[in-house]
């Protein structure tokens, strides 16, 4: 048991899973930020209004580009929180390149 427990502070494995729970419930936020107020408001320029069920039929193809757009949307916040995130750890650390 001991061992077991060095191995959990040797590697931070609380902190990552503490980090990794702060993420799932993040990202659950940011998807519902976009979903509830982000796409409301693009929905309006989309024809119809309804992105949720936004399609384009290129011929026997049927392209569901609403919800693609509204994932794209979600990407895009949470890389560039990530993004942030990284920048400000690693300004912290004064990590040097190799």
């Amino acid at each position: 048991m001991s061992e077991f427990m060095e191995f959990l502070q040797e590697y931070k494995i609380i902190g990552l899973a503490i980090a990794f729970i702060i993420g799932v419930a993040a990202s659950a936020l940011v998807k519902s930020f976009v979903d509830n107020l982000i796409m409301p408001i693009i929905g309006v320029l989309i024809p119809g209004g309804e992105w949720k069920t936004a399609v384009a039929h290129i011929g026997p193809f049927a392209i569901g580009w609403g919800p693609f757009l509204s994932d794209l949307i979600y990407f895009i916040i949470v890389a560039l929180v990530v993004f942030v995130v990284a920048k400000k750890v690693l300004k912290m650390d004064k990590v040097t390149k190799i």
